[in-house]
């Protein structure tokens, strides 16, 4: 881990404050609010010392939302009935840890508190943001959010931006609702976000967390390039259990770190308390959409999917829609590509759209109902999601050869050699043109609309492995085609996935065969006992083109 957090910071987090460096003695306050403060700190440390008493996630009472309005308000009630403001919540200091060397905030400054958004696109549930206004309410300052655009990164097409500026709209607009200022700055954060600092002398900064190397390279190079009197925190508003307290090390398999995870739900898996109009300074100019379009140099041949519009709003729909109508089936019909039983939900996850921990504290409601489907549903989501963040975050290999298991490497390396019959491009593949109807039919799939049903997604990386002329080979291009066409590509999820496939990450060995060596094995047949493999061609028109199509 490149950054720790510093004792000095610590105690101040254990004191629930972050103060102004005082230039002058404290001027005498009138009695009867000296007299409000020490009951408010004695509140505190009473909460303090009590962190591991957390209200119930789960209702004893069947739920029952009649409608999507009714779920928002449902919503919006559980915040305000956990606090008002997040000055009167329990923080969990351990989600945060500071960055910077300075840990205070200098008096005078005017700009007031900046949360850099970048990975947890939301308002509400957002950990990052409740810590950014609680230190800003704290000061008396005003609040502001800020997202820095880049024109390409990685292999993200114009539909992933769509629906990423999508969201933003929402933030935009619900930061002016709340008074708080919204600010898109078109460039890289090591050069706008320092410049955006001392050109509006802000006090203060704090950004959300990312396990992948080139975001964790934007955090170091703004630590780097922000003004040293300027104090810079980060918060884990993805994970409900924060990365560096579930795990100092990179864990071998879901079996290694559930437990790690979930003795830490008591504590950490709570309800989140409202941010609230903010009562400093003033909202900000409206954003010109257009120029942030016109700077994109992305891939604009992959557009927008219909099925899934960006933001807030459809992601709770999302979410309304799969506990009330597909939740009673996800246990048993899960890995059913044909089924609809599936949240749904990994687009606006990936795009921290909604929180992983509002997911599944609304799903728990339903325990009582579907007790099987939300413990696998909890499982997926809390325990899945962030084995894959401590993958790819103490593995610097996450995308390559070199960050697989000893075994898998030595056993595919032993078979580098073995015919591959047919041997395909990636053109053929990216076209959908193999002599598998049912692989053709996940890629079009994939292509149309964004996604793949997981279990497909495991066969279709397989058989890429099958397909193509080295191991190396076929981790890249499963990469590439995942990450151009869905629209949770570029996500430790999704980098895990396509290592699970290819390189056996947190599985086992398997009885060793030709190509795959010990790499566990899939195959047509396989998926034919599962389910209704012509029912799942016949959707998507995938064609059986003759071998003599290959390379």
């Amino acid at each position: 881990m490149y950054f720790v957090i510093r004792a000095k910071f610590s105690r101040l987090l254990i004191q629930e404050s972050m103060k102004r460096t005082r230039t002058k003695e404290t001027q005498p306050q009138p009695q009867k609010k000296l007299k409000k403060e020490k009951e408010t700190e004695s509140e505190s440390e009473s909460s303090s010392n009590n962190e591991e008493e957390v209200p119930s996630t789960s209702s004893k009472k069947s739920v029952v939302h009649t409608s999507f309005q009714e779920f928002l308000t449902h919503l919006q009630h559980q915040r305000l009935a956990t606090a008002s403001n997040i000055q009167e919540f329990s923080f969990k200091k351990k989600r945060v840890r500071i960055l910077s060397k300075v840990i205070d905030v200098r008096e005078g400054c005017r700009g007031g508190v900046v949360y850099w958004m970048s990975r947890d696109g939301r308002i509400q549930d957002n950990w990052a943001l409740l810590f950014a206004q609680r230190l800003a309410l704290k000061l008396d300052l005003p609040l502001a959010v800020v997202f820095c655009l880049v024109p390409k990164f990685l292999n993200a097409t114009l539909r992933h931006y769509k629906f990423m500026l999508g969201g933003l709209k929402e933030v935009e607009k619900e930061c002016r609702d709340l008074n708080i200022g919204f600010h898109l700055l078109l460039g890289p954060a090591r050069e706008e976000l320092p410049k955006f600092v001392r050109d509006n002398d802000i006090g203060a900064v704090i950004c959300d967390f990312a396990p992948l190397r080139v975001p964790r390279q934007w955090v170091e190079d703004v630590t780097k390039g922000l003004p040293k009197d300027v104090p810079f925190t980060q918060v884990d508003a993805h994970n409900i259990v924060p990365l560096w307290v579930a795990s100092d090390k990179q864990e071998y398999a879901a079996r290694t770190i559930r437990n790690k995870i979930n003795s830490k739900l008591g504590e950490y898996l709570t309800e989140f308390p409202v941010v609230a109009k903010h009562p400093h300074g003033k909202s900000s100019a409206k954003i010109n959409w257009t120029s942030a379009y016109e700077m994109l140099e992305c891939d604009k041949s992959v557009d927008e999917v219909e099925w899934a519009q960006p933001g807030y709003n459809a992601a709770c729909r999302q979410l309304y829609e799969f506990c009330t109508r597909r939740l009673g089936k996800f246990h048993n019909q899960r890995n059913n590509p044909t089924a609809d039983a599936l949240s749904g939900l990994s687009p606006w996850l990936h795009f921290g759209q909604i929180s992983a921990q509002r997911c599944v504290l609304e799903v728990k409601r339903y325990a009582k109902q579907h007790k099987a489907s939300t413990e696998a549903f909890c499982e997926e989501t809390i325990v899945r999601r962030e084995l894959a963040d401590n993958f790819c975050y103490y593995n610097e290999n996450y995308d390559s050869l070199k960050g697989v298991t000893s075994w898998a490497y030595q056993s595919l390396d032993a078979h580098r050699k073995d015919p591959r019959d047919p041997c395909y491009k990636l053109e053929d593949l990216e076209t959908a043109r193999t002599y598998d109807d049912l692989w053709n039919s996940a890629q079009l799939q994939l292509v149309k609309e964004g996604k793949m049903h997981g279990f497909l997604r495991m066969y279709w990386g397989k058989k890429i492995l099958e397909w193509t002329e080295s191991p190396e080979q076929a981790l890249e291009w499963t990469i590439l085609l995942n990450d151009k066409y869905s629209l949770d590509g570029r996500d430790p999820n999704g980098y895990v996935g396509c290592m699970w496939s290819i390189g056996g990450i947190h599985d086992t060995a398997w009885k060793e065969r030709p190509i795959f060596g010990k790499v566990r094995y899939m195959n047509y047949q396989g998926c034919k006992r599962k389910f209704d493999v012509n029912a799942f061609v016949a959707r998507y028109g995938g064609k059986v083109y003759p071998k003599k199509d290959k390379k």
